[in-house]
C-alpha cells in the first residue's frame, strides 16, 4: 500500500444511539455502505429508508436508531467518509516536509479515493448535490477543515519561500479543491471510461506551473 492508498482505506430521537458509540457500531457503517449502494443505483430522491434496509439486512426501525430521516444517511456518508479520510490523510502528510509533496499527496488522495469507489464518487459527486439539505450545511461540513488542510501546506510553502507570499491562501485551497471537484464529476458523468487518477499530474501541472510561458503572463519568444 502506497502513502496515496491510505487516505481512503476505508423515532426515536429519544433512543438514538449517541454519536460516538453509533459510529464505532458494525451496523452503522454497515447501513452507509448500503445507503451509498442505493443512493448511487437509485439516486437519493428515488431511494427510500426501507430500501436501505433491505440492502443492509436490517429491519426499518434499526435504521431510525442511527439516523433522523434520509437526508441524515445521505449527509452523514459525506462527514464519516470526509472524517476518515482526513485523519488517514493528516497522517500521511506528517511523513514528508515538502509543502509541494503534500498537495501532491493531496491530489492523488482525493482522486485516487473516488476513483476507486465509482458508487461513493457518484453520492459525492451527484446525489449530495441535489439534496438542499445538505447544500444547507454545506459550509459546517468537513469541507471546511479540508480547505483548512490544503490552506495550512500553502502557509508552510509561503514561509519556506517555495510558493509566492502573495497569494491569498483560502482562495488558492478553493481553486485546489474546486480543480479536483470537477475532476471527479466529469469522471462521474463522462461515457467514457479512464482512470481518475491519471488526471492528478497535469492538475497538479497546472495548479502549480500555471499556463503561461512566463511567471508575467507575457508570452516568450521563440
Amino acid at each position: 500500500m502506497n502513502h496515496h492508498s491510505v487516505f481512503w482505506d476505508y423515532s426515536m430521537s429519544t433512543v438514538r444511539t449517541s454519536q460516538p458509540e453509533r459510529k464505532s457500531n458494525g451496523k452503522y457503517e454497515a447501513i452507509l455502505r448500503a445507503a451509498i449502494k442505493v443512493f448511487a443505483g437509485s439516486g437519493f430522491f428515488n431511494s427510500k429508508v426501507a430500501d436501505v434496509a433491505r440492502e443492509a439486512g436490517v429491519a426499518d426501525g434499526t435504521v431510525y436508531l442511527y439516523f433522523k430521516n434520509k437526508d441524515d444517511i445521505l449527509v452523514s456518508i459525506f462527514n464519516h467518509y470526509m472524517e476518515k479520510a482526513l485523519a488517514a490523510g493528516k497522517a500521511s502528510l506528517a511523513k514528508t516536509d515538502d509543502p509541494v509533496e503534500k498537495l501532491r499527496r493531496i491530489v492523488h488522495v482525493h482522486l485516487e479515493g473516488l476513483g476507486r469507489d465509482r458508487n461513493l464518487a457518484v453520492v459525492f459527486q451527484v446525489e449530495l448535490r441535489s439534496s438542499s439539505k445538505f447544500m444547507e450545511q454545506f459550509s459546517a461540513t468537513k469541507v471546511t477543515e479540508y480547505l483548512e488542510l490544503i490552506r495550512e501546506v500553502v502557509q508552510e510553502g509561503q514561509r519556506r519561500g517555495v510558493f509566492r507570499s502573495a497569494l491569498n491562501t483560502k482562495l488558492v485551497a478553493k481553486v485546489l479543491f474546486g480543480a479536483l471537484d470537477e475532476m471527479a464529476t466529469n469522471w462521474v458523468l463522462s461515457r467514457k471510461r479512464y482512470s481518475l487518477v491519471s488526471t492528478a499530474e497535469p492538475v497538479l501541472d497546472i495548479f502549480l506551473n500555471g499556463i503561461s510561458r512566463t511567471q508575467s503572463g507575457r508570452r516568450e519568444k521563440t
